[in-house]
């Protein structure tokens, strides 16, 4: 079992920035795909972002792209996302997952799920 907590939501204005982390206890990450999804009210969960095991291929939403950045520290067992320019469509409860599979974007591929950061952008 892979047990995950994020850390780093809040309030921010329009243009902002935010750092989200998510630490995982239980066994170790490094072999996991992890991303980042997102759910705002009355909408589904979405796609943020991912990273594969090494680091060396990470996935982005179009939304994010350019503003958005993944990244993960095998070592330390977290991940963290690093969230720029933020708009007020951002505003979401985040989640930080970890599949083992190959597919990255759809929430119903992945094993492990936090519970979830807020983050709200203000306009």
């Amino acid at each position: 079992q892979v047990q995950l907590v994020e850390s780093g939501g809040g309030l921010v204005q329009t243009g902002g920035s935010l750092r989200l982390s998510c630490a995982a206890s239980g066994r170790t990450i490094s072999s996991y795909t992890m991303g980042w999804f997102r759910q705002a009210p009355g909408k589904n969960r979405e796609f943020v972002a991912a990273i594969r095991w090494s680091g060396a291929n990470t996935y982005y939403a179009d939304s994010v792209k350019g503003r958005f950045t993944i990244s993960r520290d095998n070592a330390k067992n977290t991940v963290h996302l690093q969230m720029n320019s933020l708009k007020p469509e951002d505003t979401a409860v985040y989640y930080c997952a970890a599949t083992n599979g190959l597919v990255y974007s759809l929430h119903t591929a992945y094993n492990y799920w936090g519970q979830g950061t807020q983050v709200t952008v203000s306009s």
